[in-house]
Protein backbone atom coordinates (compact mmCIF):
# COMPACT_ATOMS: atom_id res chain seq x y z
CA UNK A 1 0.00 0.00 0.00
CA UNK A 2 2.82 2.41 0.83
CA UNK A 3 4.50 1.69 -2.52
CA UNK A 4 1.28 2.40 -4.41
CA UNK A 5 0.81 5.71 -2.59
CA UNK A 6 4.43 6.70 -3.32
CA UNK A 7 4.06 5.87 -7.01
CA UNK A 8 0.82 7.89 -7.26
CA UNK A 9 2.42 10.91 -5.58
CA UNK A 10 5.39 10.70 -8.00
CA UNK A 11 2.99 10.61 -10.95
CA UNK A 12 1.18 13.71 -9.66
CA UNK A 13 4.49 15.53 -9.31
CA UNK A 14 5.49 14.50 -12.83
CA UNK A 15 2.23 15.85 -14.31
CA UNK A 16 2.72 19.28 -12.82
CA UNK A 17 4.22 21.57 -15.44
CA UNK A 18 6.58 24.52 -15.09
CA UNK A 19 5.45 27.94 -13.92
CA UNK A 20 3.34 29.87 -16.38
CA UNK A 21 5.46 32.51 -18.07
CA UNK A 22 4.16 36.05 -18.09
CA UNK A 23 4.03 37.92 -21.37
CA UNK A 24 3.40 41.65 -21.72
CA UNK A 25 2.26 42.44 -25.26
CA UNK A 26 4.14 39.41 -26.61
CA UNK A 27 7.40 39.95 -24.68
CA UNK A 28 8.74 38.21 -21.59
CA UNK A 29 9.94 40.38 -18.70
CA UNK A 30 13.66 39.85 -19.34
CA UNK A 31 13.09 40.82 -22.99
CA UNK A 32 11.27 43.98 -21.89
CA UNK A 33 14.20 45.02 -19.72
CA UNK A 34 16.54 44.62 -22.71
CA UNK A 35 14.38 46.88 -24.89
CA UNK A 36 15.27 50.55 -25.16
CA UNK A 37 13.18 53.21 -23.42
CA UNK A 38 11.46 54.34 -26.62
CA UNK A 39 10.50 50.79 -27.68
CA UNK A 40 9.30 50.00 -24.16
CA UNK A 41 7.21 53.15 -23.93
CA UNK A 42 5.61 52.35 -27.28
CA UNK A 43 4.24 49.10 -25.79
CA UNK A 44 2.41 50.87 -22.95
CA UNK A 45 -1.20 52.05 -23.24
CA UNK A 46 -1.97 55.62 -24.32
CA UNK A 47 -2.35 57.10 -20.83
CA UNK A 48 1.04 55.71 -19.78
CA UNK A 49 2.72 57.01 -22.95
CA UNK A 50 1.33 60.47 -22.25
CA UNK A 51 2.49 60.17 -18.64
CA UNK A 52 6.07 59.46 -19.75
CA UNK A 53 6.01 62.29 -22.29
CA UNK A 54 4.68 65.06 -20.02
CA UNK A 55 5.95 64.11 -16.55
CA UNK A 56 9.72 64.10 -16.64
CA UNK A 57 10.56 64.63 -12.97
CA UNK A 58 13.99 63.99 -11.44
CA UNK A 59 12.61 62.11 -8.43
CA UNK A 60 11.13 59.33 -10.59
CA UNK A 61 14.57 58.53 -12.02
CA UNK A 62 16.10 58.75 -8.55
CA UNK A 63 13.51 56.29 -7.26
CA UNK A 64 14.26 53.89 -10.14
CA UNK A 65 17.99 54.12 -9.42
CA UNK A 66 17.39 53.31 -5.74
CA UNK A 67 15.32 50.24 -6.70
CA UNK A 68 17.97 48.97 -9.11
CA UNK A 69 20.71 49.56 -6.54
CA UNK A 70 18.77 47.63 -3.88
CA UNK A 71 18.24 44.71 -6.29
CA UNK A 72 21.95 44.59 -7.12
CA UNK A 73 22.95 44.75 -3.45
CA UNK A 74 20.68 41.81 -2.50
CA UNK A 75 22.24 38.36 -2.48
CA UNK A 76 20.95 35.91 -5.11
CA UNK A 77 17.80 34.15 -3.93
CA UNK A 78 16.97 36.82 -1.31
CA UNK A 79 14.60 39.75 -1.49
CA UNK A 80 16.00 43.28 -1.80
CA UNK A 81 15.51 45.91 0.89
CA UNK A 82 12.27 47.88 1.01
CA UNK A 83 12.33 51.29 -0.68
CA UNK A 84 9.68 53.68 0.66
CA UNK A 85 7.98 56.18 -1.62
CA UNK A 86 5.10 58.64 -1.92
CA UNK A 87 5.05 58.25 -5.72
CA UNK A 88 1.64 56.61 -6.08
CA UNK A 89 1.37 57.84 -9.68
CA UNK A 90 4.53 56.02 -10.75
CA UNK A 91 3.89 53.53 -13.55
CA UNK A 92 5.49 50.14 -12.93
CA UNK A 93 8.23 49.39 -15.45
CA UNK A 94 9.88 46.04 -16.20
CA UNK A 95 13.12 46.95 -14.41
CA UNK A 96 11.12 47.37 -11.18
CA UNK A 97 9.98 43.72 -11.17
CA UNK A 98 11.07 41.67 -8.09
CA UNK A 99 11.51 44.81 -5.97
CA UNK A 100 9.93 45.57 -2.62
CA UNK A 101 8.31 48.99 -2.39
CA UNK A 102 6.64 50.68 0.57
CA UNK A 103 3.87 52.79 -0.99
CA UNK A 104 2.43 55.59 1.17
CA UNK A 105 -1.35 55.46 1.49
CA UNK A 106 -1.87 58.65 3.51
CA UNK A 107 -1.39 57.00 6.89
CA UNK A 108 1.46 54.53 6.57
CA UNK A 109 3.47 52.52 4.09
CA UNK A 110 1.92 49.45 2.46
CA UNK A 111 4.41 46.80 1.36
CA UNK A 112 4.09 45.96 -2.34
CA UNK A 113 6.14 43.20 -3.93
CA UNK A 114 6.27 44.01 -7.63
CA UNK A 115 5.44 41.03 -9.83
CA UNK A 116 5.61 40.76 -13.65
CA UNK A 117 1.85 41.05 -14.13
CA UNK A 118 1.90 44.50 -12.47
CA UNK A 119 3.84 46.07 -15.37
CA UNK A 120 1.95 49.06 -16.78
CA UNK A 121 -0.12 49.67 -13.64
CA UNK A 122 0.31 52.49 -11.12
CA UNK A 123 1.93 51.86 -7.72
CA UNK A 124 -1.09 53.42 -6.00
CA UNK A 125 -3.39 50.68 -7.30
CA UNK A 126 -1.75 48.20 -4.92
CA UNK A 127 -1.87 50.34 -1.77
CA UNK A 128 -5.49 51.14 -0.89
CA UNK A 129 -6.12 54.46 0.84
CA UNK A 130 -9.23 53.22 2.64
CA UNK A 131 -10.42 50.17 4.53
CA UNK A 132 -13.05 48.28 2.52
CA UNK A 133 -16.42 48.24 4.30
CA UNK A 134 -17.26 45.11 6.24
CA UNK A 135 -21.04 45.14 6.50
CA UNK A 136 -22.33 43.94 9.86
CA UNK A 137 -25.80 43.03 10.94
CA UNK A 138 -28.54 45.67 10.91
CA UNK A 139 -29.04 47.83 13.96
CA UNK A 140 -25.42 48.47 14.78
CA UNK A 141 -25.56 52.17 13.91
CA UNK A 142 -27.29 55.02 15.74
CA UNK A 143 -30.31 55.17 13.40
CA UNK A 144 -33.83 55.41 14.82
CA UNK A 145 -35.23 52.78 12.44
CA UNK A 146 -32.75 50.20 13.59
CA UNK A 147 -33.09 50.82 17.32
CA UNK A 148 -36.02 48.47 17.97
CA UNK A 149 -34.87 45.12 16.64
CA UNK A 150 -36.14 42.18 18.69
CA UNK A 151 -33.40 40.36 20.61
CA UNK A 152 -33.50 36.63 20.07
Amino acid sequence: FADAARIMSEQKKAKRGPFKKFFYRGYEVHQLVDLGQTEMKALFHARARRHFKTRKKPWTNKFLQRLIKAKKKAAPGTKPEIIKTHLRNMIIRPEMVASLVGVYNGKGYILVEIKPDMVGHYLGEFALTYQPVKHGRPGTGNVLQNRFIPIK
